[in-house]
This record gives structure tokens, sequence and C-alpha cells, in this order.
């Protein structure tokens, strides 16, 4: 199953092969997504062909309202909208917290028509949260390729510095000029590439969730994010040199794994394991008063260190697993939720068993998920076995100059062993994390020399 795509005389992107009868719900994308050269002058005419209304809050930061943000005012003002600016300043890198939220929320006034975010990840999330709340229309005008959230209905927020998902809306209109995002470091290319290269722990773990618990799958996704993925392994010399060429391959690859957010209304094509370690890094050098690395770049070093795991499980005989063993090696209720705390703090902890109630599971459940995983381990294997090799990954984002190690991003050892061992407990979300778990070979595997070195802990499986 393959989706197409094509660009009208307006820049204008258009998908065709999206009908699908999988059990997924499905949203067709309404959005007009708007990609090319010299778009940022033509931004009036996108929001007047959607009919969008003519009084808005523009939200960017410091360095985007430089970058974009300022042309793309004084182009709607001339154009006779009435424009209020708000540029949220910090002297560090603005992060997307309940202070950032409450700048723009305190920018709308009641005859507001629509919003509209100039930047990448942290202005869009802050300005999705805004429009979903206040049921106003936005737009989102691109300055990075740096992350693949510009078409999401999901915005990652910080709560009280806890990491919280949030549904949101896809923005109405998407501009991505290519010359803008060309001016972007090569950084935040690399955490791009890394953003999408996730993309097939995403798909490898969807996979395990759909032969575990018989989770629906959807394959014009799936086709949607490993098509995404494979843009990047094809063109990253192009990228490297931000030609028009590799800046189009980076922008659509991104463009496209968002969409599959929005078509099924959940991140499950786009976030995993991968993904939840690098939240956990972002909550946890934020609760120390740090800045967190960029979020794609995360996600490109988390997808290195969980790629063993998977290799190595697919040479695992579950036969030899003593049930006997793993049911007595299981912990408590009131265990675990010590862990939860020890690992995420006493309100993060909280807040995630709140929310993922599903992951306190009975032993049969357990002994379920143990016996499918042995009588399918073909299945699982083949799954494996389909991944693109990890050199090529490597080779990646090394080309793009992007962070490979903990160490590049200042995760140091305590903080990357706590992080696999509770990455799995972010969300109920299945992964090969939680299988290893259930399978009391977790402690096993990351005790491993090949793997990251701590003390080994016990199976939790979860009561």
């Amino acid at each position: 199953m393959s989706v197409s795509v094509s660009y009208d005389e307006n820049d204008r992107l258009t998908l065709a092969g999206l009908e699908c009868d999988c059990a997924c719900h499905h949203e067709q994308p309404a959005q007009d997504i708007y990609m090319g050269k010299d778009l940022l002058a033509r931004v009036p005419s996108f929001i007047e062909a959607r009919g969008l209304g003519r009084r808005c809050v523009l939200v960017a930061d410091d360095i985007t309202y430089e970058v974009a943000g300022r042309s793309v005012e004084e182009t709607l003002v001339r154009a006779g909208f009435e424009v209020i600016p708000c540029v949220v300043r910090r002297e560090d890198e603005m992060l997307p917290d309940e202070t950032a939220c409450g700048e723009v929320l305190l920018s709308i006034l009641p005859d507001t028509e629509f919003l509209i975010s100039v930047g990448s990840g942290s202005v869009t999330d802050i300005t999705r949260i805004n429009a979903t709340r206040t049921k106003l229309p936005f737009v989102s005008v691109g300055t990075a390729p740096s992350m693949d959230g510009y078409t999401s209905v999901v915005a990652p927020l910080l709560l009280r510095r806890v990491k919280i998902q949030r549904a949101g809306v896809c923005p109405d209109i998407i501009v991505c000029d290519l010359d803008v995002m060309a001016t972007a470091p090569l950084a935040m290319a690399a955490s791009g590439a890394g953003d999408v290269l996730g993309k097939y722990i995403a798909n490898a773990d969807w996979l395990l969730g759909t032969i575990i618990n018989g989770e629906p799958y959807c394959p014009v996704c799936a086709s949607l994010v490993m098509g995404a993925a494979a843009k990047i392994l094809d063109n990253v010399d192009e990228i490297a040199r931000k030609t028009e060429t590799g800046m189009r391959a980076l922008v659509e690859a991104l463009i496209l794994s968002g969409l599959s957010i929005l078509i099924i209304g959940h991140s499950r094509a786009a976030a995993s394991i991968e993904h939840n370690i690098a939240q956990y890094w972002e909550m946890q050098l934020v609760q120390r008063g740090r800045i967190p690395p960029k979020h794609g770049a995360a996600v490109g070093v988390a997808t290195l260190l969980v790629w063993p795991l998977f290799r190595r499980f697919a040479s695992e005989d579950l036969s030899l697993l003593d049930l006997g063993q793993i049911q007595r090696n299981r912990i408590s209720r009131e265990e675990r939720e010590r862990w939860m705390v020890r690992a995420f703090g006493e309100e993060g902890g909280r807040t995630i068993m709140r929310e993922n109630p599903e992951d306190f599971l009975t032993w049969e459940e357990q002994e379920r998920r143990i016996r499918v995983a042995q009588a399918r381990f073909p299945e699982i294997r083949a799954v494996i076995e389909a991944m693109p090799p990890q050199a090529d990954i490597e080779h990646t984002l090394r080309t793009l100059h992007g962070d490979m190690t903990p160490d590049d991003e200042g995760i140091g050892p305590d903080l990357l062993d706590l992080s696999l061992r509770c990455g799995k407990d972010y969300r109920s979300r299945y992964t090969l994390l939680k299988l290893l778990d259930e399978c009391g070979l977790l402690a096993e595997y990351l005790a491993a020399p090949s793997s990251v070195p701590g003390q080994a802990g016990r199976g939790s499986g979860a009561s």
C-alpha cells in the first residue's frame, strides 16, 4: 500500500492513496499544506483563501521572530490584517510549559479570529493547545526542519516540569518555506532526521502490540511513516548540503510522518519507546534546571540505544522461559507504585499511573502475553528482521553531524540507566521493553555489556 505525494500550481501538497479499511478510526486531512520557495510573502493570500478572518495573535520566540516572525507580521499588516505579536522571550531556550502557554492565552482578545505560530516544536505546541482551548483556527509557519509535529494533533507540554501529552488540533494552514528551513543550523536538520528515523522503532513496537494484544494497525499510516524514514535515508547527502532537494525531502518526511497522527488521532505510528526515553531525559533535565537536548536529537540517540535490544530479541528462545520463576519475581502493586514515584517523582509518577491504569497487570494477563509471544515468535522475529541495518541509521546521523550517544546529549550513566529501565512505564503503549519486562528478561538485557552498564534489577511484570 503506497501513498503518493504531489503539489499543485500554488505549492499546495496533495496526497493520494489514503483509503484504508483497517479497524482504526480515520480522518482525511483537510489542511492546506504549502511547501516551496518564497512562501512568506504569500501567507496573507493563503489565509484569505481559507477565510480565517483578519484579526490574529502571532506567536513566536526570540529567535523565530527574527528569522521569520517579523517578516510575516509586516506582510500581514500591509495586507490589512490586525496582528497582536506574542513573542515569548527567555534568557535560555523557551520551553512549552504552563508559563509560555499562559502568555499566549493572555494575548488572545475576545475579537481574535485565529492564531499564527512562527517557529518549530515548542512554539507550535503552545499555539496548538491555546487554539484547542479557545476553539480558534491556527496557522503554522515553520522555521526549522527539526521535528514532525507541524501536522500533529497531540501537544507535548511541560506541567510543573512533568512531561504531559494533551489532545490538540492540527493547523488549518501549514507553510514550509524551504529557504527559511535551510537557514536553520544543520543540528536542527539532524534533529528532524532523528525524529523520523525513530519511526522504525515505533512501527516495530506497533506491530508487537498487534501481535500480542490484537491492537489495530493501520497500513496506510505505516506506509506514511516508513516512506518518510526512507526519504531521510535516501537523501542524506542532499540534506547535509541543505540543497532544495534535501530540504524538500526532509520537510516532506516530517510532514508525512506527522500526518499519521492526524489521520488516526494518536501518535502510535510516530512514537514509542524511543520517544518515551527521550521525554524522560527532558523531564529529568528540566527538573534539574538544565536545558534539555532537541527533541528529535534525543529521539535519534534513544533509537540507537534500543535498536540492539530488538536485534538480540530476534534470536531469543522463549520456550526456555520459566513462568513459575517469572511469577515469583513479580512485584506487588505497592512496590510498583513506589518504583514509579522513585523514577518519575511524586507528582509525575502519580499522574502517569492515573493516566495509564491498565499497566497494573494481573498475573493472568501477563501470562497470556508471554504465551502469545511464545506461540507467535516467528512473526515477532519477522518484524525485527524487516528493520533496516542499524548502520544505515548511524551513517545518516553521522553524515548530518547529529548526536550519536548519550554523552553527546549530556546524559550521565545514572540517568541513562534509569531511563532505559523506566521508559516502558511512561505510558501503556506496548513496546519491546514491556515484552522483555513481562518475560523477566529486561534486567538481563540492560545489564549486558552491549547495552548499558548498571545494576541488574528484578523484572517487574506489574500487578
